[in-house]
């Protein structure tokens, strides 16, 4: 894909949606072990992207987390990348 096609960043938030609702919804939504096994799957994918792909979607995602309103979700959108090992904690 090219680096302007517009299907980026319509890929990369319905991934940031199934990624959100599996972290947010409640055992009742959800079976709990499925929840994890899909965001694992998800996470497994993306870990394998290769690298200039890899930096789309990171391009991507700080550019969602800029854009987005409300504060739980920006904070999401900011720590995915960590949180799916995409990339490194920083030290502190």
């Amino acid at each position: 894909m090219a680096d302007t096609d517009p299907l980026v960043p319509v890929l990369a938030g319905l991934v940031v949606d199934s990624l959100w609702f599996l972290d947010s919804c409640g055992d009742d939504e959800v079976d709990p072990d499925s929840a994890v096994k899909m965001a694992e799957s998800l996470t497994r994918v993306l870990t394998q992207l290769p690298s200039e792909q890899l930096d789309r979607f990171l391009q991507v995602l700080g550019d969602l987390a800029e854009a987005e309103p409300d504060p739980g979700r920006r904070e999401f959108l900011a720590s995915l990348p960590f949180a799916c090992g995409l990339v490194e904690e920083p030290e502190s």
